[in-house]
């Protein structure tokens, strides 16, 4: 198993008040597995997001990353942990404008000590990977956002980590980019790397295989896509919009409606069966 939380508290004290970000999460992900985590503002992703890359830790619980217990690292320790073993991949890029796209693919290896040429080789690799073969020279200010997104991506897989972790990786993006970054991470993940995405986007979370979702400061459902509630409506919502649509322009209902419709009823039939389910459970 590569992460395993158990019992995790993360409690901020604000003067006198005590502000309870997270409030004993379990939490299991296996090697190779594709997971988007959902949640409304404040209800505790970001906090969650940040114990697991180790750039924070709990007030209380555990924390397991490929089987050691990260709140008995030290400092240092940690720090490689991050460098070494996490990749993260943000909303906004961070990349270094004055850079190409090879050097900010490098940058990981050159905190870790490896020989330049070593991270040279590994960065063009990592760039091929994500289909930037041609761009390794460009610095950002020159490459579309989609590809910005795409270099961060490299910069995350160059030093070969156990887990990725992408918090809100299309939000600066349109919708084509966005089904191409999506479209990566579903590829890395058919690889066989871990994978774990942040999102507000149901149509993001849904090329995920499991959706857990947060709620002020709980997971309140962790449940395989396919059968998730929220997100089977969420695409009964968006087939119905499209059938509207598809009337409002056409005037009479067409073979593109008649398939939308054939999502709608899907999604009726898997919701019901996961309200049932959920009714078999409690």
């Amino acid at each position: 198993m590569t992460i395993r939380i158990r019992e995790l508290e993360k409690v901020y004290k604000l003067g006198h008040e005590r502000v309870v970000a997270l409030g004993g999460v379990d939490l299991d992900v296996n090697k190779g597995e594709f997971v988007a985590i959902m949640g409304p503002s404040g209800s505790g992703k970001s906090t969650l997001m940040n114990i697991l890359g180790c750039l924070d830790q709990p007030t209380m619980g555990t924390y397991e990353l490929n089987g050691r217990m990260t709140h008995k690292m030290g400092p240092g320790r940690l720090s490689c942990v991050r460098n070494e073993e996490i990749g993260f991949v943000f909303q906004s890029f961070e990349l270094l404008n004055r850079q190409t796209a090879l050097t900010n693919v490098m940058l990981p290896m050159q905190y870790s000590r490896k020989h330049w040429l070593t991270a040279r080789k590994r960065a063009k690799a990592a760039l091929k990977r994500v289909g930037l073969g041609d761009r390794m020279n460009h610095r950002p200010n020159q490459l579309s956002g989609g590809q910005r997104q795409r270099v961060a991506v490299a910069r995350a897989l160059v030093n070969m980590p156990s887990i990725v972790l992408a918090d809100e990786p299309t939000g600066n993006l349109d919708t084509a980019t966005t089904e191409e970054i999506i479209g990566l991470f579903k590829m890395l993940h058919d690889e066989g790397q871990t994978v774990l995405i942040v999102t507000h986007e149901e149509d993001v979370a849904g090329r995920a295989e499991r959706i857990v979702r947060l709620r002020d400061g709980k997971i309140v459902s962790d449940n395989p896509t396919k059968s998730d509630p929220m997100h089977l409506q969420w695409v009964k919502a968006h087939a119905q919009a499209a059938i509207a649509q598809a009337e409002k322009e056409l005037g009479e209902p067409s073979a593109h409606q008649d398939a939308n419709a054939n999502h709608v009823a899907d999604a009726d039939v898997h919701v019901g069966a996961s309200t049932a389910e959920e009714a078999k459970t409690r």
